[in-house]
């Protein structure tokens, strides 16, 4: 008899900084969104597809739950309420290394537990950080807020419990056709891609020097016309304060270099060939409250 297929998104989602993304690379074995140990590096819900010989998962990596301050911020908590309204799973991060269980995770354990017709997965991340006699009191108290359909305790850099989420959301995968084609794994365009990859290097190079107020926007994409030559990928930086901007800038331009060929080397994986990369710095002043910078950053709300 013939194995059926299965097909489904599933919504990634909880507090900053619990590894959705790290946890998505490690499913999907690319590297289709960026990671930072920043809370908040996740700005926009990104699809990374899963393709098997019998499934297709197709994971909706979702920003971290937050109050937000401002209206990137307003954009963000949006991008989750409508992943929460289009997947058949969810599946809510616990970072096993918290001491103790927050009022924020509790509000939205109790609201998750309202959301009727949807399976919810309760996964708990970085277990390799903790000892495993930890897990059961942050279970049993999440467990009593929501009635979670499946628990499991992962650890992504160890590659721990991997197999088991894949194989507890097929229990609930409905059957259905492929979405995408089997050799997609993000629909993210390579532009969008290369912008988010220089963010990623941004807050990895100046650590907590400069805060979460850093957008790329790309000013020029133009692909190699052929093979040997360089796709040529121009891009600001922006920035709140003339301070970032040093800090971004570096002396004699070397954080700026830096930057640059840490993601270059990343963009050329991608592209499959030479990259001419070029940055820029701009101070933008309270770019998060713009709605015409958001729009022009991609930052814009779903039809």
């Amino acid at each position: 008899m013939k194995k059926s297929f299965k097909s489904g998104f599933v919504t990634v989602t909880g507090r900053p900084n619990v590894g959705k993304s790290t946890l998505i690379n490690a499913l999907t074995g690319e590297h289709v969104a960026i990671t930072s140990p920043k809370p908040q590096t996740t700005r926009k819900n990104q699809l990374a597809i899963l393709t098997e010989k019998h499934f297709q998962i197709v994971f909706i990596d979702t920003p971290g739950l937050h109050v937000p301050k401002t209206k990137l911020g307003e954009y963000m908590v949006n991008c989750v309420d409508n992943a929460l309204d289009s997947s058949e799973i969810i599946m809510y991060l616990y970072d096993a290394t918290e001491s103790s269980v927050s009022d924020a995770n509790r509000n939205f354990c109790e609201k998750l537990a309202k959301l009727p017709n949807v399976k919810k997965l309760l996964v708990l991340t970085k277990i390799d950080l903790i000892e495993k006699d930890r897990l059961l009191p942050i279970i049993s108290e999440l467990t009593g807020l929501c009635e979670f359909d499946s628990v499991i305790p992962v650890s992504s850099v160890k590659k721990d419990g991997l197999k088991i989420v894949v194989d507890e959301i097929l229990k609930y995968l409905p059957e259905g056709p492929a979405y995408y084609e089997d050799d997609i794994t993000t629909t993210s365009t390579v532009r969008d891609m290369a912008a988010e990859i220089i963010r990623e290097k941004v807050l990895y190079f100046t650590n907590d020097e400069v805060p979460h107020g850093v957008g790329v926007e790309i000013i020029q994409f133009k692909e190699a016309k052929r093979p040997g030559l360089a796709t040529t990928i121009e891009t600001t930086i922006l920035c709140e304060k003339e301070s970032h901007k040093g800090i971004l800038i570096g002396k004699e331009g070397s954080m700026l270099k830096r930057i640059g060929s840490a993601a270059r080397n990343d963009i050329e994986n991608i592209v499959g060939g030479k990259v001419n990369l070029k940055l820029w710095v701009k101070v933008k002043d309270d770019w998060r409250n713009s709605k015409h910078m958001l729009k022009e950053l991609g930052y814009k709300d779903e039809e």
